[in-house]
C-alpha cells in the first residue's frame, strides 16, 4: 500500500496555528475568570462571619468559606428547621403555624449557601476547560508544520 503525498499549503498551517494561539489566549482567560469568581464568592461568604454549627455532621466550627463549609452548613440548618417544625418542611406546615417561618428563614438560608456551591462549580468547571483549551491550543500551535509541507512515503 502507497502513501498518498500530503500538502499543507502555508496559509491552512497559519490558520491552525493562529486556532492555536487563539485556545491558548481563551484558556487563560477562563483559568482567570474561574479563579476570580471562586475567590470572590469565597471571600464574600467568609465576610458573612458564618460559622458551621458545632454539632454539624462535619465540618462543625469551621469558617464558612468553601463549597465543603457551606455544604455542612447548609445540611445542619435543615436539621434544625425539621427539628423545630417537628419534621414537617414549609410546604407541610400550616400557614397559621409560626413555626412556618422559621422554616421558611432556613429555606432560604439553604438556598444561598446551595447558590455558593453551585458558583464554585461553575468556576471549577469554568477553569477546568481553560486547562483543556490551552493543552488543546498547544497542541495545534505544535502540530501545524510552518510553511508547504510535502510529506514523502
Amino acid at each position: 500500500m502507497t502513501a498518498t503525498p500530503i500538502t499543507i499549503s502555508a496559509t491552512t498551517s497559519r490558520l491552525v496555528r493562529l486556532v492555536g494561539i487563539l485556545g491558548i489566549i481563551a484558556g487563560v482567560i477562563m483559568i482567570v475568570a474561574g479563579g476570580t469568581v471562586w475567590v470572590t464568592v469565597s471571600s464574600q461568604l467568609a465576610a458573612e462571619k458564618i460559622t458551621v454549627a458545632e454539632d454539624a455532621a462535619f465540618l462543625a466550627g469551621a469558617a464558612v468559606a468553601d463549597p465543603f463549609t457551606a455544604y455542612a452548613e447548609a445540611d445542619i440548618i435543615s436539621h434544625h428547621a425539621l427539628e423545630a417544625s417537628g419534621g414537617a418542611t414549609y410546604a407541610e406546615l400550616d400557614r397559621e403555624d409560626p413555626v412556618r417561618i422559621t422554616v421558611m428563614n432556613a429555606s432560604f438560608l439553604r438556598t444561598s449557601l446551595f447558590t455558593s456551591i453551585v458558583s464554585f462549580g461553575v468556576a471549577a468547571f469554568v477553569a477546568g476547560v481553560g486547562a483543556l483549551f490551552i493543552l488543546f491550543g498547544w497542541a495545534l500551535t505544535r502540530l501545524a508544520p510552518r510553511g508547504t509541507v510535502h510529506s514523502e512515503p
